[in-house]
């Protein structure tokens, strides 16, 4: 049967939250009938069940619920395999040599009664975090600009505009401003307290909630678009038949990710962790453990986890999900205001703990992780003998230290 679609649903930053999965994927499965499906990235990345399964379930959802999706920082790479290099729309990013666009720019669709085009962006700092390895010969152009000028090459084929963001609420504020064109924009990347809508002239900006929670939802209504965001409710329904194989292999899964690690220790049991807190805790171990001259790690390597009195693998692999590695990693030649490198890194990754506090200027070699070190540092390294999770691992069980 046709589709008749008369809404516009998105969801953004669900980083393979499967926990809890089923409310999500029969929502989206039941609101196929009449919705555009679409997603604003970082639908990979995030939990164990990306870690053990290496993105096979995303990509079965993406392809089988999904009609649209932007990249994002978090499973960059993913999106160049065929088949989901189908459904990408991504307007400013393009190859750094020929400058030709790396994913379409554009996907048009009927929707209530008007000629909808739908693109993508991601922003330029969400961009300079991925692995250089992984955006090797690839770059980003100005949002704006690239925005700009699909407009004018389309504006008398379409009657409205979606956008699908990477690029964090404030950010797509500021889009809306610059670009009045936009009818709707769907937000990403920012995991902040902001989902709207909020009006910014007649472009509505709103964000569906992270972790496959919630979602975001506009239609067109009179000479304008009403929107709203909810959240995925519990259901006593039961996936249809071509969705039930995914559900089994979550569940599967979730019992590996159920197995024990160790008792969690008196500080941290029955407790949501403060990253700060737990980092703070880790580079001490690290800086007198390893014999590091200095250690700096960014916030945003951990993800919150409520913890009771056993850590499982699931927790671990949830707490510390990129599996980094550590390294020694030597700053650049030229680099001689640690603090200054220190704000700049910051920028780009979020907030760091460092230890010593502050470091000293005369520091050389610090042990971080792989990620940083690749991106942001230079490369320069040599790997030490642990990986952040298992240290993370150390300090919140009872045991040996490292």
């Amino acid at each position: 049967m046709t589709r008749q679609l008369q809404r516009i649903t998105a969801t953004t930053d669900v980083h393979s939250s499967f926990d809890d999965a089923l409310p999500m994927l029969t929502h989206l499965h039941a609101a196929r009938e009449d919705s555009l499906i679409v997603d604003c990235g970082d639908f990979f990345e995030g939990s164990g069940y990306y870690r053990l399964a290496e993105g096979h379930i995303e990509r079965r959802l993406l392809t089988s619920l999904y009609d649209v999706i932007a990249p994002g920082n978090h499973g960059w790479a993913h999106h160049f395999e065929p088949d989901l290099h189908r459904l990408t729309v991504c307007a400013n990013a393009v190859d750094d040599t020929s400058g030709d666009a790396l994913f379409r720019r554009l996907h048009l669709a009927d929707i209530g009664g008007r000629r909808v085009a739908v693109t993508g962006v991601i922003g330029l700092q969400a961009f300079s975090t991925i692995l250089r390895s992984q955006r090797a010969g690839h770059r980003v152009t100005d949002p704006v600009q690239a925005l700009r000028e699909l407009m004018l090459v389309h504006q008398h084929e379409v009657d409205a505009w979606a956008l699908l963001s990477h690029s964090g609420f404030d950010e797509d504020l500021k889009l809306a401003a610059a670009c009045p064109f936009l009818d709707v924009i769907f937000a990403g990347h920012c995991h902040s307290g902001q989902y709207g809508p909020v009006h910014v002239g007649d472009t509505l900006v709103l964000k569906g909630q992270e972790l496959a929670v919630g979602y975001a939802q506009a239609k067109p209504i009179g000479h304008g678009w009403a929107a709203r965001t909810d959240l995925f409710l519990p259901t006593w329904a039961k996936l249809l038949p071509e969705l039930a194989g995914t559900q089994r292999e979550i569940e599967g899964l979730s019992n590996q990710l159920a197995a024990p690690l160790g008792t969690i220790t008196e500080t941290y049991r029955y407790r949501l962790p403060d990253r700060r807190e737990l980092l703070a805790e880790v580079t001490a171990r690290l800086h007198t453990g390893l014999g590091a001259e200095a250690v700096v790690l960014n916030e945003t390597a951990l993800r919150p986890v409520q913890l009771g009195d056993t850590l499982t693998l699931g927790d671990l692999l949830a707490t510390e999900p990129f599996d980094n590695q550590l390294v020694h990693a030597h700053l650049p030649d030229d680099q001689r205001d640690v603090e200054g490198l220190l704000a700049r890194l910051a920028e780009e990754v979020g907030p760091l703990v460092t230890t010593p506090a502050p470091l000293p200027n005369g520091v050389r070699t610090v042990l971080t992780t792989d990620y940083l070190a690749e991106t942001f540092l230079g490369g320069r390294t040599q790997q030490a003998a642990l990986r952040l999770g298992q240290a993370i691992q150390h300090v919140l069980t009872e045991g040996v230290q490292p």
